[in-house]
């Protein structure tokens, strides 16, 4: 589909079709239209990452499970923009494709929930934790080694289905999608942030991906929030540089608070035996992307030179066992 060079058309936002997807596209459809006076409509796209839901997502395999159809799609011109859950993009993008804006971001925490467990100290010997995550289940087995991390896979949906089913006695997830589907105590009995665990990059905050020349992009960049954006630079300069993805146990989580952005992270293997933990600080003005990249750089060169690299090459063939 050749772009049509009016200004005014219908755009085309391509969507993966979770419930929770969709509650993105949808989003950031109204966003567009009441920010940017653009009308659009959503076009669903099944994934790789989608349609293969018997694997865990480490042993898949790949970069972009998640993204590389709606990129296809992105290129060939059939739709005009898409929207992603920002921990789910790769770092390195094609030379035609970039963000237009990441929006302001929801919470970046992680949660537990259980029917029957108030909180993660509270389950027995040996419980079984359902997470996608090999950064979650290191993070849960460094602070209980006695746990289970079982792979869970599918959408919200399903994995809230398989806790209640008694599958697993607890399921972590990440606070936005929680928040932005409205799930409470009245769904499941037990929900507490995990406070102790270092996020995705990105996590909480949406990615609109676009073709660079398309005559929208700089009016779409009208979404972009400032502050978010500077954070999540940080964040994927530094698993760039660790030449991490998304599925990898890494955990980096940027804030800017008083003209500092201060970064946490944590490196190790799925079984949290190993890891490597560390934080840096460094005055930064808000609009300064560069900067945010350049101390994301050397964060990970921190990491890199304890070890980090060699870390993540024993963690990938642990995660093919």
């Amino acid at each position: 589909m050749a772009e049509q060079s009016r200004a005014d058309r219908e755009l085309v936002i391509g969507s993966r079709g979770s419930v929770l997807a969709l509650w993105q596209a949808e989003y950031i459809k109204s966003r567009l239209q009441a920010e940017c006076g653009l009308q659009s409509r959503i076009q669903i796209i099944k994934t790789r990452g989608d349609k293969i839901l018997d694997v865990p997502l480490a042993k898949i395999g790949g970069k972009g499970l998640f993204t590389k159809e709606l990129e296809e799609m992105l290129l060939s011109k059939d739709i005009d923009l898409a929207v992603h859950s920002l921990k789910d993009v790769p770092v390195e993008f094609v030379p035609e494709l970039n963000l237009a804006a990441i929006t302001q971001r929801e919470s970046a925490n992680d949660c537990f929930l259980s029917v029957k467990y108030p909180n993660l100290d509270a389950l027995p010997q040996g419980a079984k934790v359902g997470t996608t995550s090999l950064r979650r289940s290191m993070q849960v087995k460094k602070y209980r080694p006695d746990l289970d991390t079982l792979s869970l896979r599918g959408n919200v949906q399903t994995r809230l289905e398989k806790l209640h089913n008694g599958a697993f006695d607890a399921i972590i997830l990440a606070q936005a999608g929680v928040n932005r589907l409205n799930i409470n105590t009245q769904n499941v009995p037990y929900i507490t942030p995990l406070d102790f665990m270092i996020p995705a990059m990105g996590q909480g905050a949406l990615g609109i991906e676009m073709r660079k020349d398309s005559i929208f992009f700089d009016r779409i960049a009208a979404l972009n929030d400032v502050q978010s954006a500077l954070c999540v630079s940080a964040e994927r300069a530094f698993v760039r540089t660790l030449e991490g993805g998304c599925q990898v146990p890494i955990g980096v989580y940027a804030q800017f608070s008083h003209n500092k952005l201060t970064l946490q992270a944590i490196v190790g293997l799925p079984d949290g035996s190993e890891v490597l933990q560390d934080s840096i600080e460094d005055s930064i003005h808000i609009e300064d992307r560069a900067a945010s990249e350049n101390l994301g750089i050397a964060f990970a060169q921190k990491f890199i030179d304890k070890g980090a690299k060699e870390l993540l090459e024993r963690a990938a063939k642990m995660a093919f066992i």
